[in-house]
C-alpha cells in the first residue's frame, strides 16, 4: 500500500520490508545496488514504520574534508539527539586513535538498551577520504547491542567488515532483492492512477528488468501522455540522459572505450572480460603515457577496478558465471561502437572467439570468427565438430560459408569440402554432388601436396556417403569405388582424424533399405562391407562395426536371437576399437531387445549401466539425445513411461534433429502414448509424417509403423482397420520373413492374432498367425517378469505409501539425494562413513529399479517417497 509524505508517495514493499526487518537484527547492514534501483526509498519506506530511533546521514563528496563531514554528522544526530550532539560539538574530527577513542564514550553513554537505533549512511560509495572512512568503518564496527547500521551505496564499502561477516553479523539486500516484482510495479502505476493494458505492463518489465529508476520514467511517459501508446524509444532517451550524465561523464575515456568493446560480445566470462582489458590496446595506452609496455596489464587491472563504479549498469551473475550489462546500458553502449576502429573490433572479436573455442563454444567461436575476418581459425573449429549436425546448425553454418570472400576457397583447400559436407547434411545431395565434381576437377590439374591431397581424400569421402546415403532410394550401390579412391589419395598424406568428425552418424535403422523385395537388404550390407575397410582408414575408424551391426540388425528383425547377438557383440567390440559410439549405443540397444526377448534383466541392467557412462564422453556430440531415446524406447516398452525424458512425452514437438541420421525418436514417443493407452494421439504421431518421412519411408519403419497402427485400431475396437494395418505389415514383412516387429508387441499382438484367427484374414495364412500369437504369448510373459522387477506395488487399502519398501535410513539418504546433496555431505549429515552411504544408494536403487540418483529421484517423486 502506498505511504504520503507531504507530495512524495513511497510505495511500501513488503517484500522488501521483511528482508530489511530480519537483516536490522544484525549490527551492520549493506544496501548494494546501483543507480535508480531504489535503495534509498526502500530503506526509507521501512525505517519510518520500524518504531526504532533513526539517524540519516547523507553523504556528499563534501564529506571527503574532515571537518565538513564532522558537521554533517553532528548536524544528523541532532535530529533525533539533542544532547548527543551537543557534546559531540565540544570535540574535534576523531581524526587521530585519541580522539576516536574519546568519541566512542559519548554514545556508550547516550545510548539506551531498551531503545533500538538506526543509523542510515546513505550514499556511502562517495566517501573516498582515509580519516573519514577509518572513523566510519570504527563506530560502524564497535559493536553496541542497540545500535545498527545501515549502508546504502553503489559500490561495496571500503571498510573492513570481514570480523562481523565472519561471525554472520552483516545483513546483505542486493539489486537483485530490490528490483521490482511485476505485481509491485503493477501497485506503483496503480497508486500513481495509471493503468497501462496487460500487454503494456509486459512491455515496460521486460524494457526495465525491474529498475525502479525506469519504471518511475515510464509511468511519468504514461502519465503524461494519458491515452499515448507507451513508446519505449522515449523512455529510453531519458535513460540514455541519465547514463550520459551519471556514467559516461565521469568515467576515464579508457573505461569508456572498454566498456564499448564489452558491447561486442555476448557472453562477458571474467577471464574474457580481463582478456579484453589486457593486451596491445592497453600496452599501447601505458606507453602513450609514457610508461612501458609491460603497464598494459596494470593499465587492464585499472580499467577492471574502475569497472566496479557501475554495478548499476553491469553486475556479475554467479549462476551463469559472466557478467551481464543492462539492456538498456547495453542499447546505449552498442550505439556507441562506431567509435571503434575495425581493427580494435577485429581484437575483441578474436579473442572473443578464442575463448569459446577453449571453453567448447563452438558456434559462438565461429560467429566471432567471421566477425574477425579469420576463416582459417573458423574452419578449424568446423572441421571439430560432428559431421552430422542439427538442421538449424547446419544451415547457420552453410550461410556463413555461403558470405565467405571467393578468395577463401583458393586459399583454405578443406573450405570447399566443408561447404560441400553441409549440403550433405541439409539433404542438398545434387548440390553437394556438383560442387564435389568441380573440386575434383580443378584439384587434380593443380601441382600435388598434402593440402590438394588432404583435401581430394574428403572429397571422395563425401562423393562416398552420398551414395550411402541416396542408395535406399536409388537401389545404386555403386559408390564404394569413391571410397576406394579416397583411400588412394589418402596414402599420399595420411592425415589422422578422430571424434567427434570422425563418428558416423546412424539412421533410425541400420538397414536403410526402402524397398521390401526380398535379398535387397543383403546387397545393401555387402556394399556398406565393401565400404567399411576403406572409411575405417581414410576416416579415422569411421563406420568400424557397421557392416556386422547391419547383419545383426537383420537378423534380430527375423528373430534369430543367438545369431544376432554373435553379429552385435561383434560390432560392439570394433566400434569401441574405432571410438564409434553411435554404433556402440546402437548395438547396446539391440543387446537390450534381445535380452527382453529372452527375460535376461541381469544383462538388461548392465546394458543401461554401459548406456550411462558414454554420457561421460564428452567427443560424442550425440549423446544425451541417443541415451534419451533407447533408454526412452525400453521405458515405453517396459511400462515404466515415468522415466522417459520430458521431451519424448509431447504430442507433436517440431524437432530440429537431422533428418538423414534421426527419426527414431518418433517411434518412441509412438510407444509413449500407446503405454498411456493414449490411442488417438499414438495414431496422431503415426499419420504425422512431418520431417521424418525418410523413418517411414525405411521398409523396417513402415512394418513397425502398420504393427503400432494395427493395435491401436483393435484397441479402438476398430477391427476392420486394425486388420488391414497387420494385412499390410504381413505383406512387407513376408518376403524378407521378418518376425520380430509382430512379437514385440507381446500381449496386444496376441489379443490382435487371436481376433484375426476367429474372424479370418484372408490375405494372411493362418499358420503365420498361430506363429504370430505364439511367439508374441512368449514374449509377453518374459516381458511380464522384466517389467514386474520395475513396476511400483500398489499399496493396499489403508495403507500408506511413504515407505515404498525403504528402511527408515534408506528413506533419510533418499530425501538428501532429492535436495542434492552429495555422498560426502549425506555422509557428514547422517554419522555414517562414504562406504555405508554408497551401499545405503546402492540398495536404494535396487528396490526403485533405478539406474542412477536422477532415476532414483523420478521415480520417488513419482511414487510420493519424497
Amino acid at each position: 500500500m502506498p505511504i504520503a509524505s507531504g507530495n512524495q508517495i513511497y510505495l511500501e514493499r513488503p517484500r522488501v520490508n521483511r528482508l530489511l526487518e530480519k537483516a536490522v537484527q544484525n549490527p551492520v547492514v549493506i544496501v548494494n545496488a546501483g543507480a535508480g534501483y531504489g535503495k534509498t526509498q526502500a530503506v526509507y519506506s521501512f525505517v519510518r514504520n520500524y518504531g526504532a530511533r533513526i539517524c540519516w546521514m547523507q553523504m556528499s563528496e563534501r564529506d571527503n574534508i574532515g571537518k565538513r563531514f564532522w558537521e554533517s554528522f553532528i548536524a544528523g544526530i541532532s535530529v533525533g539527539n539533542k544532547e548527543a550532539a551537543a557534546r559531540l560539538a565540544n570535540v574535534d574530527f576523531p581524526e587521530t586513535e585519541r580522539k576516536l577513542n574519546q568519541y566512542m564514550v559519548i554514545p556508550r553513554e547516550e545510548t539506551r538498551t531498551d531503545v533500538k537505533y538506526i543509523f542510515v549512511y546513505d550514499d556511502f560509495h562517495l566517501v573516498h577520504d582515509k580519516a573519514v572512512l577509518r572513523f566510519l568503518e570504527r563506530s560502524i564496527t564497535t559493536p553496541f547491542p542497540s545500535i545498527t547500521s545501515i549502508l546504502i551505496s553503489r559500490t561495496e564499502p571500503p571498510i573492513d567488515l570481514s570480523k562481523l561477516s565472519s561471525g554472520g553479523l552483516v545483513g546483505r539486500i542486493t539489486e537483485d532483492e530490490l528490483r521490482f516484482g511485476r505485481e509491485e510495479m503493477v501497485e506503483y502505476f496503480r497508486i500513481q492512477n495509471i493503468q497501462p493494458p496487460p500487454q503494456t505492463v509486459s512491455s515496460i518489465y521486460y524494457d526495465t528488468e525491474g529498475w525502479a529508476f525506469a519504471i518511475h520514467l515510464a509511468g511519468l511517459s504514461l502519465k503524461n501522455a494519458p491515452g499515448t501508446p507507451y513508446v519505449p524509444h522515449a523512455m529510453r532517451t531519458n535513460i540514455f540522459r541519465l547514463i550520459e550524465s551519471e556514467i559516461i561523464s565521469v568515467i576515464s575515456p579508457a573505461l569508456r572505450k572498454f566498456l564499448i568493446k564489452l558491447s561486442l560480445v555476448e557472453h562477458l566470462a571474467p577471464d574474457l572480460i580481463r582478456e579484453i582489458a589486457a593486451g596491445p590496446q592497453a600496452a599501447a595506452e601505458s606507453m602513450a603515457a609514457g610508461g612501458d609496455a609491460a603497464g598494459g596489464d596494470a593499465a587492464g587491472e585499472g580499467l577492471l577496478q574502475e569497472l566496479g563504479q557501475i554495478v548499476s549498469f553491469i553486475r556479475f551473475d554467479g549462476y551463469q558465471n559472466a557478467y551481464r550489462i543492462h539492456h538498456l546500458f547495453l542499447e546505449y553502449l552498442s550505439g556507441k561502437q562506431g567509435e571503434l576502429s575495425e581493427k580494435e573490433k577485429r581484437k575483441v572479436y578474436q579473442k572473443a572467439a578464442a575463448w569459446c573455442a577453449a571453453n567448447n563454444q563452438k558456434l559462438d567461436a565461429i560467429n566471432y570468427y567471421e566477425k574477425a575476418g579469420d576463416y582459417e581459425r573458423l574452419i578449424g573449429v568446423v572441421e571439430s565438430m560432428s559431421a552430422i549436425l542439427p538442421n538449424r546448425t547446419a544451415r547457420m553454418l552453410l550461410e556463413i560459408m555461403e558470405r565467405a570472400p571467393a578468395e577463401i576457397y583458393d586459399r583454405i583447400a578443406t573450405a570447399q569440402v566443408i561447404r560441400t559436407g553441409l549440403y550433405l547434411t541439409l539433404e542438398m545431395f545434387d548440390k553437394s554432388r556438383e560442387e564435389l565434381f568441380a573440386v575434383i576437377a580443378r584439384l587434380e590439374t593443380v601441382p600435388p601436396s598434402p593440402a590438394v591431397y588432404r583435401t581430394l581424400t574428403g572429397c571422395y569421402n563425401l562423393l562416398g556417403f552420398i551414395g550411402m546415403n541416396t542408395c535406399s532410394f536409388t537401389r545404386d550401390y555403386d559408390y564404394v569405388h569413391y571410397f576406394e579412391k579416397a583411400r588412394q589419395y589418402y596414402e599420399f598424406d595420411q592425415f589422422k582424424v578422430g571424434p567427434p568428425i570422425s563418428i558416423i552418424a546412424l539412421s533410425s535403422y541400420l538397414c536403410r533399405v526402402n524397398s521390401e523385395e526380398a535379398g535387397e537388404m543383403e546387397r545393401y550390407i555387402a556394399a556398406i562391407s565393401a565400404s567399411v575397410p576403406y572409411t575405417s582408414v581414410t576416416f579415422g575408424g569411421c563406420a568400424l562395426g557397421m557392416d556386422d551391426l547391419c547383419r545383426g540388425e537383420l537378423a534380430f528383425f527375423r528373430g534369430s536371437m543367438a545369431e544376432a547377438e554373435q553379429y552385435v557383440f561383434k560390432a560392439l567390440a570394433d566400434a569401441r576399437e574405432g571410438l564409434q559410439y553411435e554404433i556402440e549405443h546402437r548395438a547396446l540397444f539391440y543387446l537390450l531387445r534381445i535380452n527382453l526377448a529372452r527375460g535376461n534383466y541381469g544383462a538388461i541392467d548392465d546394458i543401461l549401466r554401459q548406456l550411462e557412462a558414454r554420457l561421460a564422453e564428452e567427443r560424442y556430440p550425440t549423446r544425451f539425445i541417443n541415451y534419451d531415446i533407447i533408454t526412452g524406447w525400453y521405458y515405453a516398452h517396459t511400462g515404466q513411461t515415468d522415466r522417459l525424458a520430458p521431451w519424448l512425452k509431447n504430442d507433436f514437438e517440431e524437432s530440429d534433429l537431422n533428418t538423414i541420421v534421426f527419426g527414431l525418436e518418433v517411434l518412441v514417443k509412438v510407444k509413449y502414448h500407446f503405454a498411456e493407452r493414449r490411442y488417438p494421439a499414438a495414431l496422431a504421431v503415426l499419420e504425422s509424417r512431418g520431417t521424418k518421412s525418410s523413418f517411414w519411408d525405411f521398409v523396417l519403419g513402415r512394418i513397425e509403423k502398420k504393427v503400432l497402427e494395427a493395435v491401436c485400431r483393435y484397441q479402438l475396437r476398430n477391427r476392420a482397420a486394425a486388420f488391414a494395418a497387420l494385412e499390410t505389415a504381413y505383406t512387407l514383412a513376408r518376403p524378407n520373413a521378418l518376425f520380430m516387429p509382430f512379437t514385440e508387441m507381446g500381449k496386444d499382438m496376441r489379443a490382435l492374432a487371436d481376433a484375426a484367427l476367429k474372424d479370418g484374414v484372408p490375405a494372411i495364412p493362418r499358420d503365420w498367425l498361430e506363429a504370430v500369437r505364439r511367439n508374441a504369448s512368449a514374449y509377453a510373459k518374459k516381458l511380464f517378469i522384466v517389467s514386474k522387477r520395475y513396476r511400483p506395488e500398489e499399496p493396499q487399502k489403508g495403507t500408506a505409501r511413504q515407505g515404498g519398501g525403504l528402511s527408515r535410513r534408506e528413506a533419510e539418504i533418499l530425501a538428501n539425494l532429492a535436495q542434492g546433496m552429495t555422498q560426502a555431505e549425506i555422509a557428514g549429515l547422517s554419522s555414517l562413513s562414504v562406504n555405508t552411504v554408497k551401499s545405503v544408494i546402492r540398495n536404494i536403487y535396487s528396490k526403485l529399479g533405478a539406474i542412477n540418483k536422477a532415476d532414483a529421484v523420478r521415480i520417488a517423486v513419482s511414487r510420493g517417497l519424497v
